[in-house]
């Protein structure tokens, strides 16, 4: 009576160990998809990316989470040049609203932006007064070009959609999730209709 209380109270561990251990494995398994998931989405974000300001600092756009971003590739020496006016006043309308510009100068298009950093910021600041923040100056197309434009420009990044460059003050409409929402022609004024509604959420 006793061997056989024995090898019941036996089984009834095992069972109990095998079930823990299948359990176990399911957590486990669920956790690496999950870790899966969250790699797929951040290499598909603009969050992965830090890049230099125009300053020389750090500028992680980790740090815009939960924001829309523009992106846009500017230049001081353009026709189009003036659309800085209109990027800093669309800047100060909804900054308070989740919605930061980031500028990448480049001197990609007709040789329009041949200063350096230091000169391109006081270009800026004398005269449009530009607050919103301002990278250094990358190359957003061609054999040099810069990673965060690879991703912008190439769906096997971005998961979205592939595009090139047209001309200086492309802009790129990024979602709160880190994801491109809209590409944007250069000669598209910054406060277009289509761009409002898009910051607003219509």
């Amino acid at each position: 009576m006793k061997l056989i209380v024995k090898s019941i109270a036996v089984c009834a561990l095992l069972l109990v160990s095998c079930k823990e251990g299948k359990k176990q494995e399911v957590e486990t398994t669920k956790t690496v998809k999950e870790m899966a998931t969250n790699d797929a989405t951040q290499n598909t974000s603009i969050y992965q990316f830090k890049v230099k300001d125009i300053e020389g600092n750090t500028f992680d756009f980790d740090s815009l989470k939960g924001k829309k971003i523009m992106v846009v590739n500017t230049a001081s020496e353009c026709g189009l040049t003036p659309q800085y006016e209109l990027l800093e006043q669309l800047y100060k309308d909804f900054k308070d609203s989740n919605f930061v510009i980031v500028g990448f100068p480049a001197n990609n298009f007709g040789a329009q932006e041949p200063g350096t950093n230091v000169q391109i910021a006081a270009f800026c600041q004398k005269n449009y007064g530009v607050t919103f923040p301002m990278m250094g100056k990358i190359s957003v197309k061609g054999a040099d070009i810069a990673p965060i434009y690879s991703f912008l420009t190439e769906k096997s990044k971005n998961g979205v959609e592939d595009s090139d460059v047209k001309w200086n003050f492309q802009k790129y409409l990024i979602g709160e999730n880190g994801k491109v929402n809209k590409v944007v022609a250069p000669t598209t004024l910054p406060n277009d209709e289509e761009i409002i509604r898009w910051i607003k959420g219509e």
